[in-house]
């Protein structure tokens, strides 16, 4: 049996195949979620590229000219648009974005950006607003209740696609879930000699990436690609996390998200071990009765309060009629 592309990844005892047709197939599961840069680099940080057939380092080398040129000018855009929120004073922090890929993959150009995601206060909201526009963002949608964000896009020259800018006051639907979002604030920190652009702890950055690949249903390789890094990077408190997911009513979504990782590369086990697997039916998305039982378990089951299961489906009625 051959590898999966995780384990060409994160597995250098693994030896690789030499089958071209092999490397084809990794190329179009690439392709449907847009991972070559951060193959291509993590590859090359386990010193396994070279092992790999000249056409496939060339196509991973490729696509990351594009994502590069891309990611500079997302870099570039928000970089001013978080000197406004510091001229301004309010308090921003960045999701995700180029920084991520800097910190967590070790290059600009490692993993594709395609927006700007920035948590703020809720009651800078207007001011926020105020300055997204000021920067010649236009509001895409209205404010949707009980939401957690709403976006901004302009027109950049030499692109077909907006530039889009999302504003969040929270991480999830505040109606299905306790979490706490000042717990996130009270330990962001600034960064560099910034007063207002703050970054998240390394703590509630995993929490956020975990909450993240939950809203998805994990049905991209790049949600696993990010949680995998981090558990790589940093040393997560499991006890803390399930604790504080307890109190927010976030457990069933954190465990859930996380069993499915550590089903999909158990080495991660040996690097830090999660305890509290349950079993998924994510490897059984391939069977139509399954992929259905799935979609159910994520959509209406994965929350830690019945409340919150009859609100999400009252969400979801509401949103089609």
């Amino acid at each position: 049996m051959k590898p999966t592309l995780l384990q060409v990844l994160y597995e250098p005892q693994i030896k690789l195949p030499i089958d071209f047709k092999y490397y084809w197939q990794l190329l179009n599961e690439m392709e449907k979620s847009k991972i070559h840069a951060q193959a291509l680099f993590i590859l090359k940080q386990n010193g396994r590229l070279k092992g790999t057939p000249a056409f496939f380092q060339q196509a991973l080398h490729e696509k990351f000219q594009s994502i590069l040129y891309q990611n500079i000018l997302m870099k570039n855009q928000t970089e001013r648009l978080l000197c406004e929120f510091e001229r301004g004073g309010l308090d921003v922090i960045p999701l995700k974005g180029t920084s991520f890929s800097e910190k967590h993959f070790g290059h600009i150009g490692a993993r594709p950006t395609s927006d700007i995601d920035l948590l703020i206060k809720a009651y800078d909201m207007e001011e926020a607003t105020n300055i997204v526009k000021r920067m010649g963002y236009a509001q895409k949608e209205k404010q949707v209740p009980n939401h957690f964000h709403t976006a901004f896009s302009k027109e950049l020259p030499g692109s077909e696609i907006p530039l889009t800018v999302e504003l969040h006051w929270d991480l999830l639907k505040k109606d299905t879930t306790n979490l706490e979002i000042s717990e996130f604030w009270k330990e962001a920190y600034p960064i560099d000699d910034s007063v207002y652009v703050k970054q998240l702890s390394d703590y509630h950055l995993f929490y956020m990436i975990c909450l993240h690949g939950w809203r998805h249903n994990m049905n991209s390789l790049k949600y696993f690609i990010d949680i995998i890094q981090l558990i790589l990077n940093l040393n997560i408190d499991y006890k803390r996390l399930i604790d504080d997911a307890t109190r927010h009513k976030t457990k069933k979504r954190t465990i859930r998200t996380l069993s499915i990782v550590y089903e999909q590369l158990p080495i991660l086990q040996s690097i830090n071990e999660f305890t509290e697997k349950i079993p998924t039916l994510y490897n059984q998305r391939n069977s139509p009765i399954k992929k259905y039982a799935d979609f159910i378990d994520y959509s209406f089951l994965s929350f830690d309060s019945p409340k919150h299961s009859i609100i999400e489906i009252y969400h979801m009625l509401s949103s089609k009629y």
